[in-house]
């Protein structure tokens, strides 16, 4: 399986895809800040900033009853529900949801994709119209605090004790799921509910209990 960011997601088609040109999906994680400071360069006027740091277009719906903490940027008609607490580091595109009691760490969200009713999403990049069930869960840390290693044909240390998994355009999550640290799963492929998810799962590909 390809596991180059732009096997995973089809960046043409997805709001400031221009600049997550990066080779691998894990290597976007440490840059996000950074990448969030770029694109806020060069908005046009439909941005605003409602405190420091924190960008949100015109036509996005922010809950007052969420948590937005900088840097973050949301993008056109994108929804922050009730409850969400978006704790930094956030790239959101266009038309995506935040729902209740979510957390978002870290992460970028292409447009839209969906985390709906508790979900924890910490150091992970979510493709487009990627979709969690509710209560699904990406972890970002091992155990025993090491390294976190993508377990392909050759194992390919990422370098960062934090990061969490990597979702193809398309990919659905079941509710309760977990996906483990390091997971890549390529586009379209279905995770039941209540899988504990480890490894590289190529494109189109089903994984029951």
């Amino acid at each position: 399986m390809e596991l180059g960011t732009k096997s995973l997601f089809d960046l043409e088609r997805t709001s400031f895809g221009e600049y997550l040109e990066i080779p691998f999906p894990w290597e976007i994680l440490p840059r996000i800040s950074e990448l969030i400071r770029i694109i806020s360069m060069n908005f046009e006027i439909n941005y605003t900033e409602p405190k420091s740091g924190v960008f949100v277009h015109k036509t996005a719906k922010i809950s007052p009853f969420s948590e937005i903490c900088a840097p973050a940027l949301i993008g056109e008609g994108s929804e922050i529900r009730r409850g969400a607490y978006l704790r930094g580091n956030t790239l959101i595109g266009a038309g995506c949801v935040v729902g209740n009691c979510c957390e978002v760490k870290n992460s970028v969200l292409m447009d839209g994709a969906v985390l709906p009713h508790f979900n924890y999403v910490g150091d992970s990049v979510l493709g487009r119209f990627a979709h969690l069930g509710a209560g699904a869960i990406l972890s970002n840390l091992k155990g025993d605090r090491r390294e976190v290693v993508i377990h392909a044909e050759e194992e390919i240390f990422t370098g960062l004790k934090k990061c969490g998994a990597f979702l193809g355009d398309g990919v659905e999550v079941g509710c309760g799921a977990v996906l483990n640290p390091g997971c890549v799963v390529g586009k379209g492929s279905r995770i039941y509910p209540l899988v504990s998810l480890r490894g590289v799962i190529p494109a189109g590909t089903i994984v029951k209990q």
